[in-house]
């Protein structure tokens, strides 16, 4: 297999250079010194040299050195420099791939248990500290997608967590959210209704629902509030031993984050693999079908996207989606892929191997076909059957083709064209350490888990596919 190297030429230290100029000028001065007359003229004198312990001790090396034999003679008394040695080729390394991004796709894979309550970090990283406000001592530090078991909310900012140690500890409840299954999502948020939260800095409690009333007491802003009655301007609420009214325009619903789990989806991907000749004609004609049945087209990326808002609020995949996706690209079918992206006026997903460019596919050709709306994505480096390789072999291949796309798109590459099709639980397991949250795979279908994201069917088109065969195919007939 072919891949791309860096190589560092050694350069000769620079210092060594005026030491050897020296040398050379003093040797000829005292040839010309011997060869002269008893008198001589009175000659401007140059500078002085001065000569610092690291020059004279490189002097001794140079001359106590013998040097190498030349034609006509044994060359002693002349300086000469002993090339240095070239630096060996570095060895091929596995791009490394951020601990941070890998943590998060494993929780985007990661389904729901229903009756657990499982939370997620979903920031960046999120900080635990010992009492709840932000200038508390920091008991640690957790990064996105990790675990959070939340014992309660202190109120609608903070929420106390039990870290593994068992010790307790408080984060911002913003940054968290609850792993949920479609299915439950409902009865999640029916355990939240008629809980409040003073949405302000603070908000007065008075003893009757009136302006000019009674202040007796206030509350803090962020506290919960389970008003035992409400109308469109007071809430009536329990106050210490009784009860008073806050006013209602403070007051807002709290519910927590939740991160939706869609643990199936029904997402068809239409594979043109162009192995096969003239297998890209009948696209256009499948897309108009696809359309005047009301079906929408999303790319490989606008799916992963959407993965990954999961992690922040409910969001879905619209249904009667379709992605049409393009693989086994050549320099011959380059032509026709620019021009079929172009003309079809929808999103396409293009799967190039990396090997190709910089060779027949030039560098422009796939930034011409980003520019005409297509998502470039990997179909690893050099197309061979991943699961004939060595473990460090598949390890290289992906790592390195996700690397060289997402350093020529300047975008994430996400997903990953199985070459052949071919996947097996080893390489599923390479291409999640290779930062792959996708992998598109020969295994015909429309619907996969959550668990199979990196394994996800596809509906390969071939020439003849018509575009009744293709309806009929995205509607699981």
């Amino acid at each position: 297999m072919t891949y791309y190297r860096s190589r560092r030429r050694s350069s000769e230290p620079m210092h060594i250079r005026p030491l050897v100029a020296f040398l050379l000028v003093a040797s000829f001065g005292i040839l010309f010194a011997g060869c002269g007359g008893a008198e001589t003229s009175e000659i401007p004198q140059a500078d002085s040299f001065t000569f610092t312990a690291e020059d004279l001790a490189r002097m001794k090396e140079l001359v106590a050195t013998p040097p190498p034999m030349m034609a006509g003679g044994s060359g002693a008394g002349l300086p000469y420099l002993v090339p240095l040695p070239q630096e060996e080729e570095p060895k091929e390394e596995i791009p490394v791939l951020d601990v941070r991004t890998q943590a998060q796709y494993t929780a985007i894979r990661s389904g729901a248990e229903s009756g657990k309550d499982l939370y997620r970090v979903t920031n960046e990283f999120l900080n635990v500290r010992a009492a709840p406000k932000i200038t508390s001592e920091q008991l640690q530090r957790l990064e996105q997608g990790a675990s959070v078991d939340v014992v309660e909310f202190e109120n609608a900012a903070w929420a106390k967590i039990r870290l593994a140690n068992a010790k307790e500890g408080y984060v911002s409840a913003r940054y968290i959210g609850k792993v949920v299954a479609e299915a439950d999502l409902a009865a999640e948020k029916k355990k939240f209704e008629g809980l409040y939260f003073v949405d302000f800095g603070f908000l007065n409690v008075r003893k009757e629902p009136d302006g000019d009333s009674e202040k007796i007491g206030e509350l803090p802003g962020q506290t919960f509030v389970r008003p035992l009655s409400m109308d469109a301007v007071w809430a009536r609420i329990p106050f210490g031993d009784s009860f008073g009214y806050v006013s209602v325009q403070y007051l807002s619903p709290f519910v927590p984050s939740f991160l939706v789990r869609q643990d199936a989806f029904t997402l068809p991907v239409l594979h043109y693999r162009l192995a096969q000749p003239e297998v890209l004609e009948g696209l256009p004609a499948h897309v108009a079908a696809l359309q005047k049945e009301g079906y929408t087209f999303k790319t490989i990326r606008s799916f992963a996207e959407v993965l990954l808002q999961q992690q922040e609020r409910d969001v879905r995949i619209a249904p009667k989606t379709v992605i049409l996706a393009i693989s086994d690209v050549t320099s011959d079918t380059l032509k026709a892929v620019s021009e079929t992206v172009k003309s079809a006026g929808v999103p396409v997903t293009v799967f190039v191997r990396t090997e190709e460019v910089g060779g027949s596919i030039s560098l422009q050709n796939v930034l011409s076909l980003q520019a005409n709306g297509a998502d470039i994505q990997s179909a690893s480096h050099t197309g061979d059957d991943l699961r004939s390789l060595t473990n460090s072999q598949v390890e290289l291949e992906l790592s390195q083709s996700r690397k060289l796309l997402q350093d020529a798109t300047k975008k994430t590459v996400y997903a990953v064209a199985y070459p052949i099709g071919g996947v097996n639980e080893r390489v599923a397991d390479k291409a999640e350490a290779a930062g792959y949250l996708l992998g598109i795979s020969s295994a015909q279908g429309i619907s996969f888990k959550r668990n199979n994201l990196l394994q996800m069917p596809s509906v390969v088109v071939k020439s003849s596919t018509t575009a009744d065969e293709v309806l009929a195919a995205v509607k699981g007939k």
